[in-house]
């Protein structure tokens, strides 16, 4: 990464300090920067209705001339310290394609290549903008306009704020005036800048206290070049969705709550234990500051989330007290995830992220009878978690299971699908249930283990557990007993470790 140079410092309208999350992004990014970049984010914005593509173009300008976070590059001094350079001007890259003429049925298809062919090309970091658009005409009144960009200069709330706009600005025919002054996120950052990090650290530290180990589920990662994630999504039945909405209505909580008490029991499953953390994004919008709601830049967090999970606890009792305990972290949500790493120990590190999306509502209708009608849809979002799940409710609620593929094939993601949905239906049923009641397995699952896996009963008299163990030892010391991603123990390593604990 280039470091910030006489030349740049005359073209330049500030320079800024990054974020918490823009620190770990950067982090990640030094590091993987072979094969595709997992931190590409491309929005795909399906457009209906006449287009004057230069207008567009104009319109978009305007938005990249207005919001100096979109005008930023990443760069870092001969100290190691990371800066974003904030270029006073920059020209929108900007490209076109025609499919009209092609079958119809062909048409999305090849939209399809295009826009993956856009996020597979890298974007340099130190050459702003790191964004570019590509407009493809489907056919009459019908386009999808491709917006690719790295996951450092937004997050996911922005786009709506520049949707807002775009189509105000796309009204007047390209004059940005038409807007009221925009809120810098410059100003986010000097915001950030006053916290008070002692206090947050005690706040995270004494949550996270007696959490010793990580809750880690993803094998161990093989290394070699990152590869792209894929995708699996759940859309539970309006029915259950609206069961959600009641459940957490009657109990006082969000939807997300009730989303993150349900993962945090599949996690527990999966870890074989009762507590367990897990990543969370937060807005990252403290409403104390003028004009957040409108404001364009990185401003999300991740962030622990920690269940202590109690059999004896009820389903709502247990929501209740995750929800409270978040209550209270609210103040202290500003620090960075490798603060509260680096204070709190290996008990705050996690490989499953659940990103609830509650977003601004974009334009439903034009603000002119001549202007087209921006929708958005599936693209793709950047993680660097083994598995994500994105929460997302409308008349359904969808999750959308992001993974690395390279560490989970696709049947057992999708069988983490249901078995989270399996949840969900339990706690809408019954909010009054145990914890320890809720069944995370199906009949089958549960069969498989039980009968499957525990073999043909043999009665055994007068002999205890260790004893059995040592015979088995006995018997096939070399053959192995324990595997646990790529590391393996026989049963001889086996009786080695336990007996360095007894």
């Amino acid at each position: 990464m280039k470091s910030p140079t006489a030349t740049q410092g005359s073209a330049l309208a500030g320079v800024w300090p990054l974020s918490p999350l823009q620190e770990g992004l950067l982090f990640h990014a030094d590091f993987d920067d072979r094969g595709p970049d997992v931190y590409a984010v491309q929005f795909l914005l399906d457009v209906q209705g006449p287009v004057d593509a230069d207008r567009l173009r104009t319109s978009w300008q305007a938005l990249l001339d207005r919001h100096a976070a979109l005008r930023a590059s990443f760069h870092r001094r001969k100290t190691g310290e990371a800066v974003q350079l904030i270029a006073r001007t920059v020209t929108l890259p900007w490209h076109e394609a025609d499919l009209s003429a092609h079958p119809e049925p062909d048409r999305s298809a090849r939209a399809g290549q295009l826009a993956a062919r856009e996020r597979e090309q890298r974007l340099d970091l130190t050459v702003p903008p790191l964004l570019r658009l590509l407009l493809i005409r489907l056919g009459e009144n019908r386009h999808q306009l491709v917006v690719t960009s790295h996951h450092l200069l937004m997050d996911g709330w922005s786009m709506p704020v520049l949707l807002n706009e775009l189509a105000q600005v796309y009204a007047a025919g390209g004059d940005p005036s038409v807007l009221e002054r925009a809120v810098s996120y410059g100003d986010y950052l000097l915001w950030l800048g006053r916290q008070d990090k002692a206090a947050a650290r005690a706040a995270w530290c004494a949550e996270l206290a007696g959490a010793d180990e990580p809750t880690l589920v993803a094998p161990a990662d093989p290394g070699g070049t990152p590869v792209l994630p894929e995708e699996h999504s759940v859309h539970l039945s309006t029915e259950l969705t609206r069961g959600l909405a009641q459940l957490a209505r009657s109990q006082g909580l969000t939807v997300n709550t009730v989303v993150q008490g349900a993962w945090a029991l599949v996690l527990a499953r999966l870890a074989g234990r009762t507590d367990v953390v897990f990543g969370a994004t937060v807005a990252g919008r403290p409403a104390e500051l003028p004009g957040v709601e409108s404001m364009v830049g990185l401003l999300i967090n991740t962030l622990p989330v920690r269940v202590r999970l109690d059999g004896g606890q009820s389903v709502a009792e247990m929501l209740t007290r995750l929800q409270r305990r978040q209550a209270a972290l609210m103040a202290h949500q500003h620090l960075g995830l490798s603060e509260i790493q680096k204070v709190a120990g290996p008990g705050a590190v996690f490989d499953t992220l659940v990103v609830y999306e509650n977003y601004p509502a974009p334009p439903a209708e034009p603000p002119a009878p001549d202007a087209p009608t921006f929708t958005v849809s599936p693209g793709h979002q950047a993680t660097n978690y083994p598995l994500t799940l994105g929460v997302l409710l409308t008349d359904r609620l969808h999750i959308r299971a992001t993974y690395r593929p390279d560490l989970f094939d696709r049947r057992e993601v999708t069988e983490l699908g249901r078995r989270l949905e399996r949840v969900l239906e339990q706690m809408v049923a019954d909010p009054g249930v145990l914890v320890g009641r809720v069944d995370v397995l199906d009949g089958v699952e549960r069969g498989v283990v039980v009968e499957g896996w525990s073999g043909v009963a043999v009665p055994v008299v007068g002999v205890s557990v260790p004893e059995l163990i040592a015979r088995q030892v006995g018997r096939s010391a070399g053959v192995v007993a324990v595997v646990d991603g790529e590391r393996a123990l026989t049963y001889g390593e086996l009786a080695g470790e336990a007996g360095r604990f007894a």
